[in-house]
């Protein structure tokens, strides 16, 4: 059945390609996060072991946000690793030790890079494609990884 949402057909279009490559780029940061949860060693193991834990948990209700808008609008998401890494902007490679810095350090640069990707599209989705819904959903996502991104930093 078609959406009638008061998106043209070409904004939804739009809109659903970047929201599809915001999905890649949570899906990637969540994989490296439960690698994280999954490899830490060292002295600070149990602590940072939940702590990845509660970021994952974090980032799978992002997925789950940004998968519901994208049908929202009228399209399907893409939900395969393949189609994941063809539209993320991350690496999924981690080439760091099993310790806490190394972790914190890559999963930082990786929200920090999902921050300026949404902060990139956000005026435009409103401003461009006239959907508010989606520049509204994208501001309390970009205050989520704001506040995570301060967390790890602060961890370093």
């Amino acid at each position: 059945m078609k959406t009638h949402i008061g998106l043209t057909s070409e904004n939804a279009n739009a809109v659903a390609e970047i929201l599809s490559k915001l999905l890649a780029d949570e899906y990637i940061l969540i994989t490296k996060t439960k690698k994280a949860h999954w490899n830490i060693e060292g002295a600070d193991f149990k602590p940072m072991h939940l702590f990845f834990e509660e970021q994952f948990g974090q980032i799978d209700g992002f997925i789950d946000t940004v998968a519901e808008r994208i049908r929202s609008i009228g399209h399907y998401t893409p939900g395969t690793l393949a189609e994941f890494l063809d539209l993320t902007h991350l690496t999924e490679k981690f080439e760091g030790k099993n310790n806490s810095n190394d972790y914190i350090k890559a999963l930082l640069s990786d929200h920090e890079s999902i921050v300026y990707s949404i902060r990139e599209n956000i005026n435009n989705i409103n401003n461009s494609y006239n959907d508010e819904g989606t520049s509204g959903m994208l501001g309390s996502l970009l205050e989520e990884h704001e506040k995570m991104a301060w967390m790890l930093r602060a961890s370093l």
